[in-house]
């Protein structure tokens, strides 16, 4: 990103859907922010309006999505609209929702940009804290790794593996700047697998999930209309990008990885974190 000052939206924007794993109503707003706010959730239908910073410390769950707390506010699900958030460059919003999910939109991160761009970008007079690593940080489960390497700029190389027929390796390398982000990441949606549905049924996930904002896969056939062949690897980095967005910096760098998951993305997150400090 090559903005010197920080930014905020123009204008509050709202949308109103549903959740992608609680499927519950949830009427969303986003607010313009004083610099230095960061990204921050607003819980309305809680008493006193708890909130959660988008911080990687509030993170307890990485299972399927990633999960912020802090008192009494809880949200998850949260890494598509932060990526798009990330993305498109926007440092600091109040998200207010009035339930624990962002709406599921499209079940990628295109929505949200849809809505930052209504919304418009205003830039503050405050200077925009860039996290440039200067070090190489590596964080490795078994055949899955996700790296950083110092880099002057944002970019992200992701290498996907799949067994299923239809994906197999699917291979993504971006450099990261507003119009890329729109052109070639935020339309990839999230997969799921219909061997996968009972699992998910009985951890109460999944229900607010179509073949419209997932892509699913039986065993041998793809049961949704791609938006083009490598939409996995594509939302994979969708999903870096978010929740690298809770190091609450716009972060430069050299992203590489394997088979990553929210989980090795989070760890990343607070290695990178042990270098600011």
């Amino acid at each position: 990103m090559t903005n010197v000052v920080q930014t905020t939206l123009a204008k509050s924007v709202s949308y109103s859907g549903i959740g992608l794993h609680a499927a519950n109503e949830v009427h969303m707003v986003m607010r313009p922010a004083p610099a230095d706010t960061g990204i921050v959730f607003v819980r309305t239908d809680l008493p006193g309006n708890p909130a959660v910073p988008a911080q990687f410390a509030n993170v307890t769950n990485t299972m399927r999505a990633t999960t912020l707390e802090q008192g009494d506010a809880k949200v998850f699900t949260v890494e598509h609209l932060l990526s798009a958030l990330n993305g498109m460059a926007v440092d600091n919003c109040i998200i207010e929702m009035d339930s624990v999910e962002p709406p599921v939109a499209d079940g990628s991160g295109l929505t949200f940009v849809e809505l930052i761009q209504k919304a418009g970008i205003q830039e503050l007079s405050a200077p925009r804290r860039v996290l440039a690593v200067q070090h190489q940080h590596l964080v490795q489960e078994d055949d899955k790794f996700i790296a950083i390497l110092p880099y002057d700029g944002f970019r992200i190389t992701f290498t996907s593996i799949n067994p299923h027929p239809l994906l197999g390796v699917q291979f993504l390398d971006v450099e990261l700047d507003r119009e890329t982000y729109i052109r070639e990441i935020a339309f990839a949606r999230t997969i799921a697998f219909t061997k996968e549905l009972a699992m998910l049924k009985k951890l109460g996930l999944g229900k607010g999930g179509t073949l419209e904002n997932t892509i699913v896969y039986d065993d041998t056939t793809c049961l949704s209309k791609l938006r083009t062949e490598d939409e996995l690897v594509r939302h994979k980095v969708l999903d870096v990008i978010g929740d690298l967005a809770l190091l609450g910096r716009p972060l430069q760098g050299h992203i590489v990885a394997v088979k990553s998951s929210h989980k090795l993305n989070n760890l990343l997150a607070r290695k990178i974190s042990e270098e600011i400090k």
